[in-house]
């Protein structure tokens, strides 16, 4: 697969406990997603301390009973597709964070 030099990340961000509608977690929803619709790549990153519109501050200290750690879903693909791929993303959740910006990718791989 070949990626054009102007791509488009997409970070998608909310809580480990996040479901989609079916009960999958959100993030195994999102990345089985984009392998369905061709996308080029996804990396889910979990972070050990976040806090979002609520101000509630989430955490792995080991004491917590309820982590709920953030999570980010990292998508990186031609802008088209990741437009494509938006609304498809939106259907999933109604609590989440979605953000796009461009970015010139240098390497893919082992090409240069």
């Amino acid at each position: 697969m070949e990626l054009p030099s102007q791509c488009v990340p997409l970070r998608i961000f909310f809580g480990e406990d996040d479901r989609a509608a079916d009960g999958t977690p959100l993030h195994e929803a999102i990345v089985i997603k984009a392998r369905e619709t061709g996308m080029a790549g996804a990396t889910v990153l979990r972070g050990p301390l976040g806090f979002g519109r609520s101000s509630v501050l989430h955490t792995a200290k080991i004491l917590r009973l309820s982590q709920d750690l953030p999570i980010v879903v990292e998508i990186v693909d031609a802008p088209e597709k990741i437009d494509a791929l938006i609304p498809q993303i939106k259907a999933l959740t109604s609590s989440c964070l979605i953000t796009k910006e461009k970015v010139e990718v240098i390497r893919y791989g082992d090409r240069d």
